[in-house]
């Protein structure tokens, strides 16, 4: 769909729902701080919105989940990060719902029990996002093997390319280029002949 598979799809649909839960919360809490209704009214849509596109999230999720190639270790933290996000929408749904009916007429203590679940449907969204992020970034989940080995290949090399100093040449010798008979006394100094006879010295 628009170039993307389901994979990319379900990381790009969850930015939103989340922000938007996130948000309709602290709406709730400000509301029930300063008691202003227009705060829990944009609270309660705010939490519709999102909870909508929850569901719409945890759907391609599950279609996600068919496409990515995993072994073991990432099916473990995949189910833990499925479960979570299934409890997330049953919980917002839930709320949702509730509010939907109810909204117009909940008392303090019926606000107060919502608020109190709608915080703790919070602390499970936190929680389903820390493992997903566990599945792309400890797992690399849903990079397709071919990508990835690509990529292992080119940091490796670049890898060398930076932290790998290039030896030095080594300076040839000029005593090993100089003619039969001549010498050099020490690097850098011209070479020179002795006379026929005389006795080998140090230079």
């Amino acid at each position: 769909m628009f170039g993307y598979d389901w994979p990319r799809l379900h990381a790009a649909l969850n930015d939103l729902p989340v922000a938007l839960l996130l948000a309709a919360v602290l709406f709730d809490l400000l509301a029930a701080l300063t008691k202003r209704a227009s705060f829990r009214q944009v609270g309660f849509w705010t939490m519709l919105v999102g909870a909508v596109g929850g569901a719409i999230a945890v759907l391609s999720g599950l279609q996600a989940e068919e496409h990515i190639a995993h072994g073991e270790a990432v099916h473990q933290v995949m189910e833990v990060h499925e479960e979570l996000g299934l409890i997330t929408l049953g919980i917002f749904g839930f709320l949702t719902l509730w509010r939907i009916v109810r909204e117009r007429r909940m008392g303090s203590r019926e606000r107060g029990l919502s608020l109190l679940l709608s915080v703790g449907g919070l602390g499970v969204l936190v929680a389903t996002g820390v493992y997903g992020g566990k599945l792309v970034f400890d797992h690399a989940a849903g990079i397709p093997s071919e990508v990835l080995q690509a990529e292992l290949q080119e940091r490796s090399e670049d890898h060398h390319h930076h932290d790998g100093a290039s030896e030095p040449a080594a300076t040839p010798d000029s005593s090993m280029n100089a003619p039969a008979g001549e010498h050099t006394d020490s690097p850098g100094a011209a070479p020179h002949t002795h006379a026929p006879g005389t006795p080998p010295h140090k230079d």
